[in-house]
């Protein structure tokens, strides 16, 4: 029996998209918010918090008065998860495209994007996105955007391991980035790490690792630990919020593996900042 195939307008794309790149550079995610809120209630250093203090009020007026959380509101990165049952009329790729050019113009977004990474012309509207699609089954169709500010990207880090590096050689890797980062990459930080795959897929589940529920665990026990284990050591670095100090330099680690070659063990660290911005809807 043929499947009925659903239809979808590029126009659509376009509405949805603008709105999630306002939602996402306005509204502090609810996970992250409650994260923030708990490290507020669990440190001591009065320089720590009073910055979790500061970070959770400014988002506070950032939804309330519908301007950014940061002014750097990022590169927007684009997720799409288009079921296989789906026709976008048009292109869904200019859809995109002219959804974050006038998201970004609706938010009064700071257009960081430049044409040429020499010659450093800004292209004026934030766009090209980066976009990411994925096919699976169904007839629905997922978006996602993850505006994706670069204090926190350009303190990110791709290492191709040995296989003999194993678990230990993974850790030491996401702890020295991490450590690396400092009060660089906007702290409390997210982050998000991808093991195996190429150098291309690891990096990509680094950041889509990024996307995880804050306080959400890995499904298979070993690597919920090994989570858990790297948030603990991270958190004990003292970098803290802000880089004042403190015992909350991370809100969570969160890993994504993928099978890898017999030759290699690639890994790689996305971070995210405090806010770690990213908003869904499906059509």
């Amino acid at each position: 029996m043929l499947e009925t195939i659903r239809l979808i307008e590029a126009a659509q794309i376009t509405d949805v998209v603008a709105q999630l790149c306002v939602q996402a550079n306005t509204c502090l995610g609810e996970d992250i918010r409650a994260a923030l809120t708990q490290a507020h209630a669990c440190e001591t250093l009065p320089l720590a918090v009073n910055s979790l203090d500061v970070l959770l009020k400014n988002a506070d007026i950032a939804q309330r008065e519908a301007l950014p959380i940061c002014q750097d509101t990022g590169m927007a990165v684009v997720f799409v998860r288009l079921g296989e049952q789906v026709h976008v009329q048009g292109s869904m790729t200019a859809a995109i495209h002219e959804g974050v050019r006038r998201g970004y113009r609706a938010g009064y977004c700071r257009n960081s994007v430049v044409r040429d990474p020499i010659d450093r012309i800004n292209t004026g509207d934030n766009t090209p996105a980066v976009i990411h699609v994925e096919l699976v089954p169904g007839s629905e169709l997922h978006i996602t955007v993850a505006p994706k500010g670069f204090g926190s990207e350009n303190m990110s880090a791709l290492r191709m391991l040995n296989p003999s590096d194993g678990l230990d050689g993974v850790k030491q890797f996401v702890l020295e980035t991490a450590k690396a980062a400092g009060p660089n990459a906007c702290p409390p930080m997210i982050i998000g790490v991808g093991v195996g795959g190429t150098m291309e897929k690891c990096a990509l589940l680094a950041k889509q690792a990024l996307l995880r529920e804050v306080g959400s665990t890995h499904d298979v026990s070993a690597w919920a630990q090994v989570e858990q284990a790297l948030l603990a050591q991270i958190n004990a670095l003292g970098i803290g919020p802000a880089g004042f100090g403190g015992n909350t330099t991370a809100l969570a680690v969160h890993i994504e593996i993928y099978p890898t070659h017999i030759a290699g063990l690639p890994v790689a660290v996305n971070i995210g900042c405090h806010a770690t911005r990213h908003c869904s809807a499906v059509l």
